[in-house]
């Protein structure tokens, strides 16, 4: 008896996959089964291969949520090369900086972008492919994909953090990485074959691929990414569609349930909406909760691909805003002295992480690569957390926001959280500027709901009710918007820079 070579692959039915025809990828009418994307991705890893591309080298993507990304992101998985999808939102220089830093030999844009790459300079000694125009024409001249062998250990992707200091940098993170978020995520949540999804996070985001996105495709879901998030369009998709699942940032909650046709919607076709990035305000989750919708927050970073903690169905009611539980094959602990891991207790600790899905370092930066770890392989997350007797974790705040007041730990989020208690604050920005009495004093930049009428004795009464009196922040300052990154993430940077310009540093 003969058995096929399965090193090989010359076994034909190695081709068959679970349910070929099922749908994979579905967006403004057009779909394309997992046969189809398998075809195509076979193709486009040909053009790209007959394009120069080797093992190794770097795909860029600049353009907004689409099936090419996908096409592209598993073409260049093929390749054994690495995909770096960009932020289509930021500057000309920007863009520039990531291109020249990742050292791309090929970028695909979409038609929106052109604009964009063209300011950015392009690729003078590389490939540009054009979605429209160069995409098709590209995989209809295909070739043969290369015949290469990629192992877990291999980088896969490179994702850029959001750069709120100084300039952003990558983090590599693997096949492994990839999978074993995708186990962990499997292992936390429901996910079937059966389950349509909604890609509304950017696909050049941590939440918008490894939570939802990726383990639907690999358990045979449809997936439709959603090229431009507008609250009322989603709403509207979910209930037409019969949308299962979806992964968002908060701004995207609470902009949904704001919306004028949010009691309208009918919401319940979803099983799973996830979200993570930043804190949710109690309300906005609430709301959510109180639709019957099953909400969980993920907790995790670009480091982890991206999770690290996740909500649990059952526990959610009693903990609607906390971080959860670590993931199955996530291991945490507690920074302690010497910066040696010590157990997480009731305590708030900078966060350690450890697992086969932490990456192991910043693409070319071994310095702050190596800084990033501790002993025993341990990654510093740079995330304060505080975990209940129950085990459930609370994200306090970033260790580099924390301001030290008169020698005591004041934490931002911790303020911001109980500002937008206050039914007319919008949202709250908390950011240390020196003090000469105290060292560092809070500074509060406030947004007040539209129509909505507020002053600063009542914001401070607010305060005052539910916080120790080092901890309500010396300054109030009444705006219209907080600067925020693509992703929702508050700037903390240029507000830093503000509250430095306009408030005096006295010792009053």
């Amino acid at each position: 008896m003969n058995l096929p070579d399965f090193g090989l692959g010359s076994w034909p039915a190695r081709r068959a996959r679970i349910n070929p025809a099922r749908t994979a990828l579905v967006q403004a009418g057009r779909s394309l089964t997992y046969a189809g994307l398998a075809d195509r991705v076979e193709s486009l890893a040909g053009a790209l291969t007959r394009r120069g591309v080797r093992p190794g080298d770097r795909v860029a993507y600049l353009g907004v949520n689409d099936i090419t990304v996908f096409e592209t992101l598993f073409a260049t998985a093929r390749c054994g090369a690495i995909f770096v999808p960009l932020n289509y939102r930021l500057s000309p220089a920007e863009i520039r900086y990531m291109l020249d830093d990742s050292g791309a030999s090929v970028l695909v844009h979409s038609a929106d972008t052109a604009g964009l790459v063209a300011a950015a300079g392009g690729l003078p000694h590389g490939v540009v492919i054009a979605t429209e125009g160069d995409f098709e024409p590209e995989i209809a001249q295909g070739g043969p994909a290369p015949d290469i062998e990629v192992r877990l250990e291999d980088p896969c992707l490179l994702l850029y953090t959001s750069g709120t200091t100084g300039r952003p940098k990558a983090a590599v993170l693997t096949h492994g990485n990839l999978t074993w978020n995708t186990v962990n995520q499997l292992a936390h949540l429901d996910v079937l074959g059966t389950d349509k999804a909604l890609c509304i996070a950017p696909l050049f985001h941590c939440v918008g691929l490894g939570q939802i996105t990726l383990p639907t495709l690999f358990k045979g879901g449809s997936v439709e990414p959603v090229a431009k998030f507008d609250p009322g369009t989603i709403l509207a998709r979910i209930g037409e569609a019969g949308i299962t699942s979806f992964s968002a940032v908060p701004t995207m909650l609470e902009m949904m349930w704001r919306h004028e046709s949010w009691d309208a919607t009918d919401l319940s076709s979803l099983t799973c909406v996830l979200y993570g990035g930043s804190p949710v305000a109690e309300r906005v989750a609430q709301a959510w909760l109180d639709r019957g919708v099953k909400l969980l927050q993920g907790y995790g970073m670009t480091e982890a691909a991206p999770g690290v903690s996740m909500a649990t169905h059952e526990g959610t009611l009693d903990h609607p805003v906390a971080a959860g539980v670590p993931h199955f094959f996530t291991d945490v602990a507690a920074l302690g002295p010497e910066l040696t891991p010590q157990p997480l207790d009731g305590t708030p600790a900078e966060l350690l992480v450890r697992g086969p899905h932490v990456f192991g370092g910043y693409w070319n930066r071994p310095g702050e690569s190596e800084a990033s770890f501790v002993e025993g392989g341990w990654f510093r997350t740079g995330d304060v957390v505080r975990v209940d007797d129950d085990g459930w974790a609370h994200v306090v705040d970033r260790v580099k926001d924390m301001i030290i007041s008169g020698g005591e730990n004041v934490y931002p989020a911790e303020i911001e959280a109980v500002a937008v208690r206050l039914d007319e604050v919008d949202a709250c920005a908390v950011v240390g500027v020196p003090d000469e009495r105290w060292g560092e004093a809070g500074a509060a930049f406030v947004v007040v709901r539209p129509g909505a009428q507020l002053d600063e004795p009542r914001f401070r009464a607010h305060l005052e009710r539910h916080l120790a009196r080092y901890k309500i922040p010396k300054h109030v300052q009444f705006t219209d918007t907080l600067p925020r990154n693509a992703t929702g993430k508050i700037r903390r940077v240029e507000l830093r820079t503000l509250a430095a310009e306009t408030f005096t540093n006295g010792s009053a």
